[in-house]
């Protein structure tokens, strides 16, 4: 006697079938973790020429004065448009806050100084801490974007931290540092939008 599948077994061999190929379908879109750190944020592949295309004026903005300067490649913070190293040579410490009476606090108040070139402030005010730097300075774009996107450099933050991050008030004071300081290249709101631009759409790092 011939054996005669039923219609209820050809139903569970196609639904089995489909499962499978929509799996090996998500395999595949997911980005390559050796180039772009991905593995991180759990997300699948997008738009990588729009996505490279806003890090690059994400890149502008952090690599700007405002930017760069609380994130050195040394121990010392840099100050000016034209970044040199910060008078009083204040050391970034443990936790980012300075060391002995040496405070970033003491000077960097709540909110900016009145007058020219006067000591911007904010209540988070201080430099990233020695065991998370996350360093600007000297990075390529490359470079910077796999370090943002490194979830063990980069604050342990995961995608949707970092978008969050964009919107922390220490970041917004970039664009509000007071009389006398070059603003970022772009405006707050054109910084936001590339910088979700880039991570929504697969935060790939350019080639270089």
């Amino acid at each position: 006697m011939k054996n005669v599948k039923s219609p209820l077994s050809k139903a569970f061999v196609i639904v089995i079938s489909l499962i499978l190929f929509i799996g090996m379908s998500a395999f595949l879109l997911e980005p390559a973790s050796s180039t772009t750190g991905n593995e991180y944020l759990g997300y699948k592949a997008k738009d990588s020429a729009a996505s490279v295309k806003a890090f690059a004026d994400v890149y502008r903005v952090l690599m700007s004065p405002r930017c760069m300067n609380c994130h050195p490649a040394g121990e010392v913070p840099l100050q000016g448009d034209d970044s040199h190293i910060h008078q009083m040579l204040p050391k970034r410490g443990k936790d980012g806050n300075g060391i002995y009476a040496m405070k970033c606090k003491n000077c960097h108040q709540p909110s900016n100084t009145p007058g020219l070139n006067t000591p911007p402030g904010n209540p988070k005010w201080a430099l990233p801490p020695a065991d998370m730097k996350m360093v600007f300075e000297g990075k390529s774009a490359r470079e910077l974007a796999q370090q943002i996107l490194d979830i063990k450099r980069n604050g342990h933050k995961t995608k949707e931290m970092l978008i969050e991050h964009a919107r922390d008030t220490l970041v917004k004071a970039a664009w509000d540092m007071g009389e006398g300081r070059k603003p970022p290249p772009l405006t707050y709101s054109q910084f936001v939008k590339a910088w979700d631009t880039w991570i929504n759409t697969g935060g790939y790092a350019p080639r270089k």
